[in-house]
């Protein structure tokens, strides 16, 4: 599995590449971890300024040279922008498990691009990694997460309440998933 994520290969979906993230992205990446919006159903804060997002993404640099970071740039292809992120937040070797994340710029909300990236990588974690099951986890006012789940054929599991303390306050959290034949 690290072997495969030190050299995380580029996906194409009709509207977008999903690639290894790169310093170049920056100030796009930036653009949306800024927005209060964007990160408001996130377990991460607005990043303070550009300095931030590209110290993150130095980091990240270094997880894929261990093969330890499990998401791609998603990038429109019509122009050029990358507009957030997706992949996986964990991977569960032992019981072929991950769980899936992603993120968009609010400019890209509401026209089917997190879904379109996520399918690709449910993809790549069924039919490449052979993994067993995926699963997602939402915020429960985050309806908009929720829906992108079920536009993936995943299946509603439950809700753990009071489940993580995040931003000052404890949080319902919303559980999906999708096992391998179901995909």
């Amino acid at each position: 599995m690290k072997d495969f994520f030190k050299n995380i290969p580029t996906l194409h979906t009709e509207r977008l590449t999903l690639r290894k993230i790169s310093p170049r992205d920056a100030e796009d990446m930036y653009g949306y971890s800024r927005d209060p919006a964007v990160t408001e159903y996130l377990l991460w804060d607005v990043h303070a300024d550009l300095r931030h997002t590209v110290r993150y993404i130095r980091a990240v640099q270094k997880y894929y040279a261990k093969g330890l970071f499990y998401d791609w740039a998603v990038v429109d292809n019509e122009s050029g922008r990358m507009i957030g992120t997706c992949g996986f937040a964990r991977i569960d070797e032992a019981n072929r498990c991950a769980e899936l994340g992603y993120v968009l710029h609010r400019d890209f909300w509401g026209r089917g691009y997190a879904a379109e990236a996520a399918r690709a990588v449910i993809s790549v974690g069924f039919n490449t990694l052979d993994l067993k099951r995926i699963e997602a986890r939402y915020m429960i006012d985050n309806f908009a997460s929720a829906r992108v789940m079920e536009k993936l054929g995943m299946r509603y599991e439950g809700i753990k309440r009071a489940a993580i303390f995040v931003k000052g306050a404890f949080r319902d959290i919303g559980y999906y998933s999708i096992l391998q034949e179901e995909f």
